[in-house]
Order: C-alpha cells, then sequence, then structure tokens
C-alpha cells in the first residue's frame, strides 16, 4: 500500500513507520519535515501535497496541537488551537482526501486518553478529542467506495512522560511500538468506525 502518514517526525510517527514501513510504502508528510509539506491547519496546503502525492490507499495522522492550561485561563482563542488544528485539521485531511484515496482505503485519525480520563488543564484536548471520536463513528456511516475510517486514541507514551509526567500521575504509559500497533489494525484490517484505545 501507499500510505501518507501526516506527523511522521514525531514519537508516535516514527514508531508506525518502523511499523508498516516494513511491508509498505510511506509518504511522510509534515510542516517542516517529510516528502512533501503539509500544515492540517491550511486546507490549500492539504490540497496541494495531497496532488504532489497522487493516488494513495490510506491517510495516517500522527498530528495535532491542542492548548493545555487550567480552565480558569482557558480564552475562546486558546480553544480555537485544538479546534483548528487537532480537529478539522484532521477533518479537513479526510474531506479533501477523498478525491485521491483508492477504493477500498482507509483514514486513521489520532485522539487520545482524555476523551474519558480528563486531567487538570486538560479540557481542550478532551474536548477535541471526544469530538474527533464522535465524527469517526458518523463518517464511517458515510464514506463512499468502501472507504474505511478509525480513530487511535493511545495513552501517555513512554517516552513522553519526561515531560508529561506532572500531568498524567497515575496513569501507565505505554510505548510507542504498542500504540503504533493499533495504527497497524487499522490501515491493514477491515474494521471501519472504530476507536482503538492503547492504554
Amino acid at each position: 500500500m501507499k500510505i501518507v502518514l501526516v506527523g511522521a517526525s514525531g514519537t508516535i510517527g516514527k514508531a508506525i513507520v518502523k511499523e508498516l514501513g516494513a511491508r509498505h510504502e510511506i509518504v511522510a508528510a509534515g510542516s517542516r519535515t517529510g516528502d512533501v509539506r503539509l500544515d492540517i491547519t491550511d486546507p490549500v496546503s492539504i490540497r496541494t501535497a495531497y496532488r504532489q502525492i497522487g493516488r494513495f490507499d490510506a491517510v495516517v495522522c500522527a498530528a495535532g496541537r491542542v492548548h493545555f492550561a487550567p480552565l480558569a485561563s482557558m480564552t475562546a482563542d486558546h480553544y480555537a488551537v485544538g479546534l483548528k488544528d487537532k480537529l478539522m485539521g484532521q477533518v479537513n485531511l479526510v474531506l479533501l482526501g477523498l478525491e485521491s484515496i483508492n477504493d477500498g482505503g482507509s483514514f486513521t485519525l489520532t485522539s487520545g486518553v482524555l476523551t474519558d480520563d480528563p486531567i487538570v488543564s486538560g479540557s481542550s484536548a478532551s474536548m477535541v478529542n471526544g469530538a474527533i471520536e464522535a465524527w469517526v463513528g458518523a463518517a464511517a456511516i458515510e464514506l463512499p467506495r468502501g472507504i474505511r475510517i478509525n480513530v487511535v486514541s493511545p495513552g501517555v507514551l513512554v517516552e513522553s512522560m519526561d515531560k508529561y509526567a506532572s500531568f498524567f500521575r497515575g496513569h501507565e504509559p505505554v510505548p510507542a511500538s504498542r500504540a503504533a500497533l493499533a495504527y497497524s489494525k487499522s490501515v491493514e484490517g477491515a474494521q471501519t468506525g472504530k476507536v482503538y484505545r492503547v492504554l
């Protein structure tokens, strides 16, 4: 398969490359690095990248930003970061990718553990993750041509605990390599409309 991987240079992205790259062609797409430049906050950038890539069999997104801050200090602009980036960025990857993806292809998006297990200062992440998961379930019943869509919801990563441990006290971290298996299940499997939780 020809797989477009958005966020290939990140922690999860590198693990996905290692997992799927052994069996498939990976086209790395990112705002600063990769085979093609793609900014998920910019629909024009997404459309341009897809035209450069041509036809493909799958899109995997392991990118997306949200703003972490205590609820009392959050503003509409802070919430807009996650809404524009992680939520609508991934939605637009699907909507704009429909004209380039092959029949029977798949989209795999990323949410996260905070959908169900919120933390202090994580309200934006919880909101966005929940919206992504609900949208994937709805989109799955309408996608044409046998196209599938799923979402992976990883827990906090072992590799990220140095940075995020103070937020995730009591959480058991998961290695990125285990999270990558869920992306493999989505891309190489047959299910659609699923949330693969990696805890």
